[in-house]
């Protein structure tokens, strides 16, 4: 599948349709559990089931897939029906309009301060404005479906200014694809960015299996040439040569050790890449050139771990307005929108 290209639009001009492809294939019985809870909209093919929680911030509570031996396991970290609530304990959630963290919840643009709620432990707001809000589906089939949240008007929005947020999540040919779109409904400009935060399984456990202990050890690579110096999970300036910590140019076992780095210079066009050795299947990473940033997040002792795709850097807008080069934060204009696609890609 052909990743779509950063789309831009501005002023009155109409609308652009989000184009990632939305034609189903023949319906298949792709669900490995039956699952009534009104909550989810599951979309399904003959190697994904994925469920979608629109009411949850549009976060996925679930990301399986079928390996050759015909068993459905989960890819990504498995949500409870009581976890379904919360995007933190689900197992993939976008962060819009911005990505990662803004430190001290002080977001200054233009001259301007303007202070969003600090909803994370250390003080920084956190994960953009939207995983707390009610997202409406827009459009939606046995593969594929189209949520947007529109912000004017609502009350309780982590961020000052009035924007429209779109997701499609779509699955076909081994891939989930997922296009997420943000446009400027406001009367001024302001900067942008979105991520995607998915929850990898360390193990390919069948589902509903408690994942084995000691965890997996999947083999790793990342094709970043630059990471930054992080205080407190904050760059402290531009980027820099990779560490050995976050250097996963060449594949390695993901071991035990804490990873938390933010990655970029990426290699264009080319995937990050997991492998699993039991069942043997690799799973690629793509995304389009708009993400300019991975952040790569591997705690000790879990079953799971993250590669967020992020258009900016963790505080990127401090960066940015400091001069610094590379922070991946874009300013839209009135009437202007930004889509960028990621996509996971099973190969067996």
């Amino acid at each position: 599948m052909t990743l779509l290209d950063e789309v831009t639009t501005r002023g009155d001009e109409p609308r652009r349709t989000i184009v990632a492809p939305s034609v189903d294939p023949a319906p298949v019985d792709a669900a490995p559990v039956p699952d009534d809870d009104p909550r989810v909209v599951r979309i399904a093919d003959a190697t994904w089931s994925v469920d979608v929680l629109p009411g949850t911030g549009a976060a996925l509570g679930a990301g399986r897939i079928r390996t050759p031996d015909g068993v459905w396991r989960d890819l990504l970290r498995p949500t409870s029906r009581v976890g379904r609530g919360t995007p933190e304990r689900c197992a993939s959630f976008p962060m819009i309009p911005w990505s990662n963290r803004v430190r001290d919840g002080v977001l200054r643009f233009a001259g301007r301060e303007h202070r969003l709620q600090r909803d994370c432990a250390d003080g920084s707001a956190i994960h953009g404005a939207t995983r707390y809000a009610a997202w409406d589906v827009m459009d939606r089939g046995p593969a594929h479906v189209v949520v947007e949240l529109d912000t004017r008007g609502q009350v309780g929005i982590n961020f000052p200014w009035d924007f429209v947020a779109r997701l499609q999540y779509a699955v076909r040919d081994g891939a989930l694809t997922i296009t997420t779109s943000l446009r400027n409904v406001d009367r001024e400009p302001f900067p942008g960015g979105f991520g995607h935060h998915p929850y990898l399984q360390r193990t390919l456990a069948p589902v509903g299996a408690v994942p084995p202990r000691p965890v997996g050890r999947p083999l790793i690579q990342v094709p970043a040439h630059a990471c930054y110096q992080l205080t407190g999970a904050m760059p402290t300036g531009p980027a820099v040569p990779l560490t050995a910590r976050a250097d996963f140019r060449t594949p390695r076992r993901l071991d035990e050790a804490l990873v938390d780095d933010v990655l970029t210079a990426r290699e264009p066009g080319v995937p990050a890449t997991i492998r699993y050795d039991d069942p043997d299947v690799l799973v690629e990473l793509s995304a389009d050139p708009v993400f300019e940033h991975l952040v790569f997040y591997s705690p000790r002792g879990r079953a799971y771990f993250a590669l967020e795709p992020a258009t900016n850097v963790n505080d990127g807008v401090a960066l940015f307005e400091a001069g610094v080069p590379g922070t991946g934060v874009f300013v839209l204009e009135p009437g202007e929108e930004r889509t960028g696609v990621c996509a996971l890609t099973v190969r067996t």
